[in-house]
């Protein structure tokens, strides 16, 4: 039941995420005075509508993410007369860019939120966890104990060894392997700093250090940072999606690498585990990368994604100014009807890739470790 019911909280959260993208098309577009025609969460039969101004809003009868209707996307779009002076294509550049823009920034908006929350509340995940020299527990397999006997306690933040500072606990190993003997150990207790004794034997003393903790809260600066590692891990695996496709195939009737891309499907089943499981911090991120994945995924220069639609704008722009250096007008809105069979091919291509990850997520998924 926990399962199933956190399946389809992570589904609505997707589904919310795709229509927050939307919004933002739709509330830049509202900005910039172009006509925004309609504007839809989710897709199907509509379940109701109503129109505020000159847009209709309503609610589609599947929760599969939204869409937002803007009057001359492209020029092949047909215009009303009082929408012909309005064509988000007659728009100067960098407005039709921040509109494009404008769906990614919004899923980047939305993952901070979250990290930041998480941050100020029950901390962020600690990606470079480091061991402090504080001890955790002295003991050892035979009746002696250097530590213990020492006189070490749990708690002791170990300051140097024979006169070796060690700032971390792999500086305490390395120190404690590089003596024999009585040796010096300068420790701080409560606010005091002791100098203890500590016969050590064959490169041993018989104490464990704490364990690195595995949340930190932070603020700004720590929610910042862990953004944009998380930006630079979605950027990673956009990079090397096309080589891990073999992987997904073999995962199918074989064994599945923890590495190969995942469906919403695999990403649902992921978010059912960890409420299943009550790692409700685990449940968040999963959202939040795949909000940060999305925002990056659009981003590239290829139609019908929001980067394709600015790499149009920008090749106009740029097209236009070497015909003007030419003493040439401008030539134009690009043909779109010339891009539809490159367009075709990349849909056709994403289309066969989700079927795949979807069908291995289904008959293999991966699970939380």
């Amino acid at each position: 039941m926990a399962y199933g019911s956190g399946a389809l909280l992570f589904v609505v959260g997707i589904c919310l995420s795709l229509a927050w993208h939307e919004a933002g098309h739709m509330l830049a577009a509202r900005a910039f005075g172009m006509k925004v025609r309609r504007f839809f969460v989710g897709r199907g039969p509509t379940v109701f509508s109503f129109r505020r101004g000159e847009t209709e809003f309503g609610l589609k009868a599947l929760p599969i993410g939204g869409f937002c209707d803007i009057a001359g996307l492209t020029a092949l779009d047909e215009l009303s007369p009082d929408e012909q002076p309005r064509a988000m294509w007659r728009y100067p550049a960098w407005k039709r860019t921040t509109v494009m823009l404008a769906g990614p920034v919004m899923h980047v908006i939305l993952a901070v939120a979250i990290l930041y929350a998480m941050a100020v509340t029950v901390g962020l995940p600690n990606l470079r966890p480091v061991t402090e020299p504080v001890v955790a527990a002295t003991s050892c397999v035979g009746a002696v104990c250097p530590a213990a006997e020492a006189g070490l306690r749990p708690g002791d933040r170990i300051a140097s060894i024979g006169g070796t500072p060690t700032p971390r606990w792999a500086d305490v190993l390395t120190a404690v392997r590089a003596s024999d003997g009585p040796t010096p150990l300068v420790v701080n207790r409560g606010g005091e700093t002791l100098t203890l004794s500590v016969d050590v034997a064959q490169g041993r003393m018989g104490a464990s250090p704490e364990p690195p903790p595995a949340y930190l809260k932070g603020g700004v600066a720590e929610t910042a940072a862990f953004t944009g590692e998380l930006i630079s891990g979605s950027v990673r695996q956009l990079a090397a999606f096309p080589e891990r496709i073999p992987a997904v195939v073999k995962a199918i009737g074989g064994e599945r690498e923890a590495d190969t891309p995942i469906s919403m499907v695999g990403a649902s089943r992921l978010g059912g585990e960890a409420v299943e499981r009550g790692l409700w911090a685990t449940f968040l991120l999963l959202l939040v990368s795949l909000n940060l994945f999305l925002a990056v995924f659009n981003l590239l220069p290829l139609l019908p994604l929001d980067g394709g639609h600015i790499a149009v704008v920008w090749f106009e722009r740029v097209r236009d100014l070497v015909r003007r250096l030419r003493g040439r007008p401008a030539a134009g809105p690009v043909d779109f009807t010339r891009l539809f069979p490159a367009t075709m091919v990349l849909i056709v291509l994403g289309g066969a890739v989700m079927a795949l990850t979807i069908t291995a997520d289904i008959v293999n998924p991966i699970r939380l470790g």
